[in-house]
C-alpha cells in the first residue's frame, strides 16, 4: 500500500475546487474554496438539450477543468496535464506520480465510482488521489460523497476511460510551483479583480445562447415545457431537481460559492469604488442563490404532484433570476479598468 501523508481529507461542495484544494494545500498554498472557485472564474450558465439527452442539462459553471486552467495560470503555477488512450499508460503515470508522493487530480466519469451515491453518468467529474493499494484506489471526493473515499482499481480504470459528453482521455494532473509559496501567495490579491472582470465579462457577452445570462432566458422559456420533455414527470423532474440543488450542476450551489468569493475579497484592501461593487454583487448573488434552491422545489413539487403550473412559476422565477444576475455582471464587469 502506498498512501501519501499530510493530504487533506474532509471534502468540499465541489469536486474540481475539492481536487484542486487538495493538490495546492499539499504543496503548501491552502485557499478556501470559495477563492479557488472565484480565482478560477468558475461561475457561468449553460442550459443544453439535445435528442440523445435523457433529461435536459443545466450547469452552472464553467466546463469541466476550465476553473483550473484559469486559477493555475492566474497565479503562476506549473500545471501538468496528461492524457492518453491507453488505461496501462495511464495508470503508470498516476501510480508513479503517487510513489513520488504528489497527489495527482483525475478527471473521470463517476457513473464508474463505487462509493457514488448517484447512477448518473457525468464524465466531468474531478478527484483527488492520494494513495493505492493492489485492489483499490484511495480518492478525495466532494464531503457529499464521503471525502476520503475509496474505488477498486477496476472501477478506476473504466470511470478514467469513459466515453460521451464532457469525457477526457485519462487525464491527469498536477500542480508545482516554479517560485516560492510566499511569492505565489502574493499574487492572490492581485488577481482577484482581474478575476472577476474576466468571468463577469464572459458571463454578459456569451456567444451563444444557451450559455451565461442568455442561457439562463433559455432555460426560463423551456422549462415550463419540461412536462412534454421527459418521458416520465414523476420520476425524471424530481431527478433534475435533486441534481440542481443536490448535485451541483444549476441550482444554488455555484451562486453560493460565488457569494462567499465576493464577501472574502473585500477582506482584502480594495479601493472605495471596487469595495462597493463587489459588495453589490455578493448581495445580488445571495438572492438569486435562494431564487435557484426556489426554483430547484418547484421542478420538484411538478413532478410529484403532476402539476405543470409548477414549471410555468419555475420559469417566472429563472427569468428573474436572469435579470438579478445580469445585473451583478454587469456591474462587476466595470473593475477591469
Amino acid at each position: 500500500m502506498t498512501i501519501i501523508d499530510g493530504v487533506p481529507t474532509t471534502g468540499g461542495e465541489h469536486c474540481e475546487t475539492t481536487s484542486l484544494g487538495v493538490l495546492l494545500t499539499h504543496a503548501g498554498l491552502a485557499l478556501s474554496e470559495p477563492m479557488l472557485f472565484g480565482l478560477g472564474g468558475g461561475l457561468s450558465f449553460i442550459y443544453w438539450d439535445s435528442k440523445q439527452q435523457p433529461l435536459p442539462f443545466l450547469g452552472g459553471r464553467v466546463k469541466p477543468f476550465e476553473l483550473t486552467r484559469r486559477l493555475t495560470e492566474r497565479l503562476g503555477l506549473d500545471l501538468q496535464v496528461h492524457e492518453t488512450g491507453s488505461e496501462r499508460v495511464a495508470w503508470e503515470r498516476v501510480r508513479s506520480t503517487i510513489d513520488s508522493g504528489i497527489p495527482v487530480g483525475l478527471q473521470l466519469d463517476s457513473h464508474d465510482l463505487e462509493y457514488f451515491g448517484s447512477r448518473t453518468h457525468f464524465a466531468g467529474h474531478v478527484v483527488a488521489m492520494y494513495g493505492y493499494d493492489d485492489e483499490r484506489a484511495y480518492l478525495v471526493d466532494t464531503a457529499q460523497q464521503g471525502g476520503a473515499v475509496s474505488t477498486s482499481l477496476t472501477s478506476l480504470a473504466a470511470a478514467r476511460s469513459a466515453r460521451g459528453p464532457m469525457a477526457a482521455r485519462n487525464r491527469s494532473f498536477t500542480v508545482a510551483f516554479p517560485t516560492s509559496v510566499e511569492q505565489v501567495r502574493e499574487r492572490v490579491a492581485a488577481a482577484l479583480l482581474p478575476a472577476i472582470a474576466a468571468c463577469a465579462e464572459e458571463f454578459v457577452t456569451p456567444p451563444i445562447a444557451n450559455i451565461g445570462d442568455r442561457g439562463i432566458l433559455t432555460a426560463a422559456r423551456r422549462i415550463p415545457s419540461w412536462f412534454a420533455r421527459v418521458e416520465r414527470p414523476e420520476r425524471d423532474l424530481p431527478v433534475i431537481a435533486m441534481l440542481m440543488e443536490r448535485g451541483g450542476t444549476g441550482g444554488a450551489l455555484f451562486r453560493n460559492l460565488y457569494r462567499d468569493f465576493l464577501t472574502e475579497c473585500l477582506g482584502f484592501d480594495l479601493d472605495r469604488r471596487a469595495a462597493e461593487v463587489v459588495e453589490a454583487g455578493r448581495d445580488r448573488f445571495a438572492e438569486s442563490a435562494l431564487l435557484w434552491s426556489r426554483v430547484a422545489a418547484l421542478v420538484q413539487q411538478a413532478g410529484e404532484t403532476a402539476e405543470p403550473e409548477r414549471l410555468v412559476e419555475a420559469g417566472h422565477a429563472v427569468k428573474e433570476i436572469a435579470a438579478i444576475e445580469t445585473s451583478a455582471m454587469s456591474s462587476l464587469r466595470t473593475l477591469a479598468a
